[in-house]
């Protein structure tokens, strides 16, 4: 668990300093977010020990005191970090790579049993949301507000809603 969190904590340091400030390990984890992110990562440690039962306890801490709600069988790779937490909802089957980072009021559910799938280095903005099966591509990027409801290519900026994908070439920085 701790090799984890201090993945993701570097992966937020990584994610501040790309707007050209210097960021120490010490702003990273006393940053909003840091506290949802352990709490998750706690819960997911009690459920891999199987102790299901006791990652209730944090998943209810997560959800009263940082508004967020993240399904103890979640899964998500070293360097997961939320940026903002309030507001955020993921269900349980959701399943995502590494280097994963999700603004404030994301929601990735379930639709009739299908989940989504993220891949590695994927962002998700402030109220997007992705439901049902489908797989967000390596390096995608969903944007803020959009509702994702088919697969977004590896690469490619999903906006809007619903979703309209434009590929990685058209995609101004």
């Amino acid at each position: 668990m701790l090799s984890l969190l201090y993945a993701d904590l570097r992966a937020k340091q990584r994610l501040y300093q790309q707007y050209g400030a210097n960021c120490s390990l010490l702003k990273a984890v006393l940053a909003d977010g840091t506290l949802a992110n352990t709490l998750y990562r706690l819960q997911g440690q009690l459920v891999a020990l199987k102790l299901t039962p006791l990652a209730l306890l944090p998943h209810w801490v997560n959800k009263w005191v940082n508004g967020c709600v993240i399904g103890v069988k979640a899964q998500f790779g070293p360097g997961f970090v939320l940026v903002h937490p309030i507001g955020v909802v993921i269900n349980s089957a959701v399943r995502g790579g590494s280097n994963i980072c999700l603004e404030s009021s994301v929601v990735i559910g379930d639709n009739r049993g299908g989940v989504p799938v993220l891949g590695d280095d994927v962002f998700v903005g402030s109220g997007a949301k992705i439901i049902g099966g489908m797989t967000i591509g390596t390096g995608a990027r969903v944007g803020a507000n959009a509702v994702v409801l088919h697969d977004v290519p590896a690469g490619a900026t999903a906006v809007g809603i619903p979703a309209r994908c434009k590929p990685a070439a058209s995609v101004k920085p």
